[in-house]
């Protein structure tokens, strides 16, 4: 048994008392300058505790309390990298990374602790875990193609501007989706490759258009350069949708949306829709990486999170068992029942 097991045995409400701690500094490191109301608000604590806790941290020299709100100290930083293990082992993570490949039978799996669903700074983890990741695994030359949405988005902003590498190219993976131009492919493209001092190529045409559009852009030089890029990408990065979700963004016909949903479709990623089992479903007529692209990149990393997205990620995990998917924790485990229920 180790150190934290057994600790965990004789005195388990110390570890309550950290993660409770935790989750203050992390809060008021991601939202300073703030004030104890609005972080009462944000974590769902009462102001009384919040008051009790930071006192002991501001004592510690792990925060600064202003007029503006409140600041983490350079110490308290420091305390939070350190915690970040430590907080992993104390939900079991580690454990709970291997039983979920075993379960999806996929190489690589990263699980971010918390829900995304509850929690905008476990999103932000996931943008920061994928970016790390990322990082490690860029090499001299490589085309690293991204696809759009709101955690793409995050993962863009997470990245540290720093080289890591020489003559990178991003692109996007697939054409615009939605009227938020931060979480287009396009924006998130360029994003990554400033911050990776590399360059970039954008793709301007929206994901879903009528097959004689598509045709017409397709001859296009610029367009035509960057879907042949596609092909020899060594990197995908990817957002992992639920099947009902996207056809709602794609604007679907009703009927469509109907026959798929009865088919058994509840994952989507790059214009697919997928039963749980991987059979793909339905394609959009969109513009970008299509399935057969898909299966031969090298790398592939899919990152989705939060319980609404656990089967879609099942999905897309059965397409390769070469795949590396990132999530979090409550997306994890109700994998895990799913599949658990469905042995019994």
């Amino acid at each position: 048994m180790d150190l934290i097991e057994i600790e965990k045995k004789i005195a388990p409400e110390i570890f309550d008392i950290l993660d409770i701690r935790y989750n203050i500094l992390r809060n008021i490191y991601y939202n300073q300058p703030i004030g104890r109301r609005g972080l009462s608000n944000k974590i769902n604590i009462g102001e009384r505790t919040i008051r009790t806790e930071v006192n002991i941290l501001k004592k510690q020299g792990l925060l600064n309390v202003e007029s503006v709100g409140m600041y983490v100290t350079e110490e308290g930083k420091r305390v939070i990298e350190n915690l970040e293990d430590i907080i992993r082992e104390l939900r079991g993570i580690s454990e709970l990374e291997k039983r979920l490949k075993r379960v999806l039978n996929i190489e690589n799996i990263i699980i971010v602790p918390g829900n995304s669903d509850k929690n905008g700074l476990v999103l932000k983890d996931m943008g920061k875990t994928t970016s790390m990741y990322l990082r490690k695994i860029i090499q001299d030359n490589f085309i690293i193609g991204i696809t759009g949405g709101t955690t793409m988005a995050k993962i863009a902003e997470e990245v540290p501007a720093n080289k890591v590498a020489d003559n990178i190219l991003v692109i996007p993976a697939r054409g615009g989706l939605g009227k938020d131009v931060e979480t287009q492919s396009n924006s998130i493209a360029a994003k990554l490759a400033k911050k990776l001092q590399g360059s970039y190529k954008l793709l301007h045409v929206p994901d879903n258009i009528d097959r004689e559009t598509l045709e017409a852009v397709l001859k296009i030089t610029d367009i035509k350069e960057v879907i042949e890029l596609i092909d020899k990408m060594n990197i995908l990065i990817f957002g992992i949708g639920r099947a009902d979700t996207m056809a709602e963004r794609r604007q679907l016909p009703e009927k469509q949306k109907k026959r798929m949903i009865e088919k058994g479709a509840v994952g989507e990623a790059f214009g697919h829709y997928f039963d749980i089992e991987g059979n793909d479903i339905y394609e959009s007529l969109t513009v970008g990486i299509n399935l057969k692209a898909y299966n031969s990149i090298d790398t592939i990393i899919g990152v989705a999170g939060g319980e609404n997205k656990s089967e879609a990620i099942m999905a897309v995990a059965s397409l390769r068992n070469d795949i590396t998917i990132i999530t979090d924790e409550a997306a994890a485990r109700k994998i895990i029942k799913i599949v658990d229920k469905a042995t019994e």
